[in-house]
């Protein structure tokens, strides 16, 4: 019988008492033992403490603390520390007849039907209930969950909040709510959960569900008698902070008191700004704690020598002076003079110079490395690709053929007798400068005094790989450079107290690169017009494509397709080449250097040519489903050409601007060629950790704080941590130095990128 068939009851409905949901538990055997009688000797509370294992926690057990600790919660502290990501008001509820379409309400009724069915053409499994309250019925559906015939049965008196749409798919037409969040009601249990409140909304941890979490985090914050509170009483008396135990029973359930809906709505948008007290005081002691750390070991840093002393001599400054190609830019010369200074210290520079693509980073790192080799020192460059690698080592090559000293190239794919020749070289001191990609690191690897490491494009290289590049000396000089410019929010909180030089100025003469932005299909042949008027000219163009081959669940245009398609039929007669990474590295050189030569007049490319690649004639950058890419990424192909005197055209190709942010991204790139107001767009847009390329450390994965929004807050923690710090380290007190131990103890991986740079 069809559900919509089904006639509705009129019975009345209880006093409005909510149970906690029944699948909190997978099973029996997952069910914590009783209080008092844990595993392993260990004594379970009645309610958990802040130490508690996650396994002993109510809803856990075993299988799911296994799960738990992969995601790196292990305690019944940690679970708390798990922040929700909105909150919504689930405490209005609306009868049932005055629902609207498209309105999004929480409703009470008792279930009179229920069915479960299959739809034939999409093979899709429905769930179907029919719930009614003293105005009408609704109907209520949801989507290949077939256990809920387990937990919803006739004559339960449920709450559900979801969004009231059109029936579609029996076009009947009728208001219907599509997968609503649910709450069972009974007559033993007066705390309603998941509705009849403001309710936090969490994301999926490991096993568990946002429902799930919400139903173990509200008696664990309400449960729990005390938090251990990092921030020294002082400061948050001071800063007029409450405690971190009522800050976080405030996230997990809040108390929006007020009735008027004006007040309400004010409430609640506090709460997802994370602008409520609350959340305030957990983000400022996120920050304080991070900011505290990176002073501190700035501090230890400065405590430790390094072995070799670094002068700079008449005879280096004119060895300098010779090596470079033409006159440097003031923004050049005040950095070289920034980096020079850390390296005649006595303490190991760790410096991170920030400069837009073709600002001159490798002419300030060639300075840097005649100082280091006119020491009596040796000098290593780092970079991400054998490509980059190449380059660099052609270019310090060059710039250092009147010197002397011998550039040694170290790549994976470089002959094994050359290799081992070089390593010989490299551990005699024989070899002053080494340039190379991983292979620089390999245990075989030996230096006799490295005193300078350079990392190039340091967002590309894991904080493990930077940190064994330091180990191949004693306390070497560090300096990593990006071509990723950094807004200063986010490099003062990655590399915390670090020296930060910024070359904002480029050489004389770059003329700034057009950039369009085309329409699909329908402007293709206005960029192959403009491709075409500048190979006749004399100059050469990239096109770039995400995919390297056809692919069946992505709809991309795909190099190997475009690149017969450009040769046979759009530019007959000129030679495209094809570049991606699959190719074998020999072939992907012999590709690089005819078109560096100029043979090769458009080439055909994946994004391996996103850093590193330096071609004058490049003119052109045509970049195919250009919305597919990052802001960064963009930028950084759009800064392979306009590398001369040559005007430039980068034409970003969009097949399908679905979202917004797409749109936006896209907008940026032709509104600006500014890489500094970029990535402050992009970190607005993306997110700390993939602007800078640091998620991986785990350094920005805040749980509460926001760069972009708690900004304020970021600049009075390290306001604060500065002044801590300078206090403990200048009179040591019990308290403030065991929080400082605690800080380098508990968060050592975070720090693991600042002290590698």
């Amino acid at each position: 019988m069809s559900i919509n068939r089904m006639i509705p009851d009129e019975s009345p409905r209880p006093a409005l008492r909510l149970c906690e949901p029944s699948e909190i538990c997978d099973n029996e055997a997952a069910r914590p033992p009783a209080p008092g009688h844990g595993r392993g000797g260990f004594t379970v509370p009645a309610q958990p403490e802040w130490d508690t294992p996650v396994q002993f926690v109510k809803g856990v057990g075993p299988k799911r603390a296994e799960a738990l600790a992969a995601e790196g919660i292990h305690t019944a502290g940690d679970l708390l520390l798990y922040a929700p990501f909105r909150y919504e008001d689930r405490a209005a509820f609306r009868r049932i007849a005055e629902l609207q379409e498209g309105e999004t309400a929480c409703i009470f009724g008792r279930i009179i039907a229920s069915a479960s069915r299959s739809t034939a053409r999409v093979r899709m499994k429905l769930f179907e209930l029919v719930v009614r309250d003293d105005s009408a019925a609704v109907n209520v559906i949801f989507f290949n969950q077939p256990y809920l015939r387990n937990v919803f049965h006739d004559g339960q008196y449920v709450v559900l909040f979801g969004r009231a749409e059109r029936d579609t798919y029996t076009r009947s037409f009728r208001l219907q709510l599509r997968n609503p969040e649910y709450e069972i009601v009974a007559d033993d249990e007066e705390r309603t959960i998941h509705v009849g409140r403001v309710v936090p909304v969490y994301r999926k941890l490991g096993p568990l569900t946002g429902r799930q979490l919400r139903a173990l985090l509200y008696p664990v914050a309400a449960g729990m008698a005390a938090a251990p509170d990092p921030l020294p009483e002082a400061l948050a008396t001071r800063l007029g902070l409450c405690s971190r135990l009522a800050a976080l029973r405030e996230i997990h359930s809040p108390a929006v008191d007020a009735a008027e809906p004006a007040a309400r709505a004010a409430a609640l948008a506090a709460l997802n700004a994370g602008a409520s007290p609350a959340h305030r005081r957990m983000i400022f002691e996120e920050f304080f704690l991070l900011q505290t750390g990176l002073q501190f070991m700035h501090q230890g840093r400065r405590r430790v020598a390094k072995p070799h002393r670094i002068a700079v001599t008449d005879a280096i400054r004119d060895t300098v002076r010779q090596a470079l190609p033409f006159k440097p830019t003031a923004a050049q010369k005040r950095v070289i003079k920034e980096i020079v200074a850390d390296m005649t210290s006595p303490w190991p520079m760790h410096r991170l110079l920030q400069g837009d693509v073709g600002s001159g980073k490798t002419i300030v790192a060639a300075q840097a490395i005649l100082v280091a080799a006119g020491n009596g020192c040796q000098a290593a460059l780092m970079a991400p690709t054998e490509i980059l690698a190449e380059q660099h080592h052609a270019v310090l090559t060059r710039l250092l053929a009147h010197t002397g000293y011998a550039v040694e190239l170290l790549t994976s794919s470089r002959p094994a007798a050359e290799k081992e020749a070089a390593l010989r070289r490299i551990a005699a001191g024989e070899t002053p400068v080494v340039v190379g990609t991983h292979a620089v690191i390999q245990k075989d690897v030996d230096f006799r005094r490295l005193a300078l490491a350079i990392i190039d494009e340091q967002h590309r290289f894991g904080v493990r790989q930077r940190a064994e590049l330091m180990r191949k000396g004693q306390n070497p000089d560090i300096l990593v450079m990006t071509a990723t410019p950094i807004p200063r929010t986010l490099a003062l909180t990655v590399y915390g107290d670090l020296s930060l030089s910024v070359i904002d100025e480029m050489p004389a003469g770059r003329v700034p690169v057009r950039t369009l932005l085309l329409e699909g299909e329908r402007d293709l042949p206005k960029a192959y017009d403009i491709i075409r008027r500048e190979i006749a000219a004399g100059n050469q163009a990239f096109v770039i494509y995400p995919l390297i081959e056809e692919s069946e669940k992505v709809d991309l245009k795909h190099a190997l397709a475009a690149h017969r398609r450009l040769s046979e039929d759009v530019f007959p007669g000129v030679c495209v080449g094809l570049l991606h990474g699959r190719l074998p590295e020999a072939e992907r050189m012999a590709v690089m250097e005819a078109f560096r030569r100029g043979e090769v007049r458009v080439l055909v490319s994946t994004t391996v040519i996103e850093v590193g690649v330096d071609i004058p004639d490049a003119t052109v950058m045509m970049v195919e489903h250009a919305e597919r890419f990052g802001l960064s990424q963009l930028h950084q192909l759009r800064g392979r050409i306009g590398r001369s005197t040559k005007p430039g055209w980068c034409l970003l190709v969009a097949h399908d601007c679905k979202t917004d942010e797409a749109r936006r991204r896209l907008d940026v790139m032709v509104q600006t060629t500014d890489g500094f107001r970029i990535a402050e767009e992009d970190l607005a847009i993306r997110g700390p950790g993939e602007v800078s390329g640091t998620r991986q450390s785990g350094v920005l994965n805040f749980r509460f704080g926001s760069l972009i929004h708690h900004r304020e807050l970021l600049e009075l923690a390290r306001v604060e941590a500065a002044a801590f710090v300078a206090r403990a380290m200048a009179e040591p007190a019990g308290a403030e130095m065991a929080l400082l131990q605690q800080i380098r103890r508990d968060w050592a991986d975070r720090f693991g990128l600042v002290l590698v740079g």
